[in-house]
């Protein structure tokens, strides 16, 4: 079943403006791990639940399972452990749920690291924001 991912919903539109680096691992085989999946488990980690962490990123309760689960089935390890019955406190993740997002956060702290000359200098040839850029072209 294809989907659209978490991470391309932000980019679609979110609204909100991002600066830095936007990584997505890619596995060459159509398996991903982008930042909107690593946000959920930082989410869920904090929420100690899978309803809270989708209600406090604004997606619906399926939707937040339906990429729990595409993580859990892209490794061999379990990235959560659920415990029903646990009323708003049942899910928590698993050590290599832990290692996933470190591992993850890694790779975009070395990345932004090794990047960081090339990203400044692309930031400097930006031009005037798209507004301003429509009114010279206008005026």
């Amino acid at each position: 079943m294809e989907h659209k991912d978490i991470d391309d919903a932000e980019e679609a539109g979110a609204g909100r403006h991002r600066d830095g680096l936007f990584i997505r691992v890619y596995f060459g085989d159509g398996r991903h791990l982008g930042p909107g999946m690593i946000e959920l488990l930082e989410t869920i980690r904090s929420e100690h639940s899978i309803l809270s962490a989708a209600r406090r990123m604004g997606m619906s309760y399926r939707r937040a399972w339906l990429l729990v689960d595409e993580i859990a089935r892209n490794f061999r390890e379990p990235i959560v452990a659920t415990y029903p019955g646990r009323r708003g406190h049942g899910t928590e993740l698993t050590p290599f749920g832990e290692k996933l997002i470190a591992l993850y956060r890694e790779v975009e702290r070395t990345s932004a690291a090794a990047s960081a000359a090339a990203v400044a200098e692309l930031r400097t040839a930006l031009s005037s924001p798209a507004g301003a850029n429509r009114k010279r072209a206008e005026g």
